[in-house]
């Protein structure tokens, strides 16, 4: 017997409701990517000992969003999908105030934190809205439109912030940020009903936490994406928090970092868009197959690349290389998501706080241990894309012998 879903018909057109999840989905990616051309300057004027503790800002994020999404996750299924994200969002705005009123690291750390936390609400419930209302690969297709609109905001969020340093301090950029959380919260309060009806929530119990934690966290179509999808954001993440390290310190791009990065993160657009096109036609399985084993032949040859120029290869080539293997990464990020979603259906919140928070936590342990061996070249960040690019396909491989198997029932 499959786990059955809610399928809500949806209230908003799909362009506008396309537009409001990404956007609250990007406030993520804006909390992260907008900090990039800061980190020097915020560990300076926090007085950070090397760069390895600037890269907390960015890595730590996750950390406390995998705290997060286990709170909001059973709270979204108990309390409904609008309250958490408004919660959620003040929550992050009154970490936004820590951050601003930070004067040693530790502190400003403490603030990412709560920001993390904060806005795990809004990340947890609208996955949870949008599997309330699409399932399988309509879900794919769904996420696949969000990515590609989610997809601006790391391409522009780095320019964004160098615009604020320009013309004012990095402060600013966490005004900027309360900004957005106000837009997205009126945005969503008004226009998007409740998508839990209050005759299918469940009140919290620690007995049901641990039945379905327990069937999430044994059931290998579930829990099998989940490891994938946090090994390979691992090796991604381990890029992204020592990506202004790499192309400004490495390389000495200076005010260019924003535009390479832009770039980049266009590769990773276009393969959520192209996977919007196929997914539906070919399978969200066959498509993650396919991205996996691409992704694993383009870590290889990077790394080959790096031990062919003694660890630092030419800009260009970098920027090349990477471009092509972040475009497999782009088709994984959704799909993996959908795949570890799709047997959920009325445990989605609680589905995806475990999901998230278990991929988000391996993924900062993949981060911070890569990271730790980067001081003068690209090799740490190559064999961490070898190693867990890998391991997702394995992974992959083990838990789905069988596409779309249907889940057992939970009760």
């Amino acid at each position: 017997m499959t786990q059955k879903s809610t399928h809500v018909k949806p209230a908003l057109g799909l362009p506008e409701f396309i537009a409001l999840m990404a956007l609250m989905t990007s406030l993520v990616a804006l909390s992260i990517d907008a900090m990039l051309p800061a980190l020097d300057a915020i560990g300076t004027a926090m007085g950070a000992k090397d760069i390895h503790e600037s890269h907390l800002i960015v890595s730590l994020f996750f950390g406390g969003m995998a705290v997060g999404q286990l709170f909001f996750g059973p709270y979204c299924d108990t309390r409904g999908r609008r309250e958490a994200i408004i919660l959620g969002l003040v929550i992050f705005a009154l970490g936004t105030v820590v951050c601003m009123l930070a004067d040693d690291m530790q502190t400003m750390l403490i603030g990412r934190v709560i920001q993390a936390f904060g806005v795990s609400g809004p990340r947890i419930a609208s996955t949870a809205v949008i599997r309330d209302q699409f399932a399988g690969e309509a879900m794919a297709r769904v996420m696949s439109f969000i990515m590609m609109v989610f997809i601006l905001v790391p391409m522009l969020a780095p320019m964004v912030g160098q615009w604020v340093l320009n013309i004012a301090s990095w402060l600013h950029i966490f005004t900027l940020f309360l900004l957005v959380a106000v837009l997205t919260g009126t945005w969503f309060w008004i226009r998007q009903p409740e998508t839990l009806p209050a005759d299918r929530r469940k009140p919290f119990s620690w007995a049901q936490f641990l039945r379905s934690s327990r069937f999430i966290l044994t059931h290998k179509p579930v829990i099998g994406p989940t490891l994938a999808m946090g090994c390979v954001f691992g090796g991604f993440l381990a890029y992204l928090s020592a990506s202004q390290t790499i192309f400004q310190g490495f390389y000495g791009v200076g005010e260019m970092f924003s535009y390479i990065f832009a770039t980049l993160a266009f590769s990773i657009g276009l393969a959520s868009f192209i996977n919007s096109k196929i997914v539906m036609r070919l399978g969200m399985y066959r498509v993650t197959q396919v991205a996996l084993i691409g992704s694993v032949v383009f870590a290889v040859i990077f790394l080959g690349i790096i031990e062919l120029f003694d660890g630092l290869p030419p800009l260009v080539v970098t920027i090349g290389s990477l471009f092509i293997g972040f475009f497999f990464v782009g088709l994984l990020f959704g799909n993996l998501n959908a795949m570890a979603m799709h047997p959920l259906g009325d445990m989605a919140g609680l589905g995806a706080a475990i999901i998230g928070s278990l991929s988000s936590i391996i993924a900062v342990l993949v981060a911070t241990t890569v990271d730790s061996y980067l001081t003068v070249d690209l090799f740490p960040i190559g064999a961490g894309f070898v190693v867990f690019f890998s391991l997702a396909f394995i992974i992959i491989r083990m838990s789905l012998q069988r596409p779309d198997k249907p889940a057992e029932s939970l009760s």
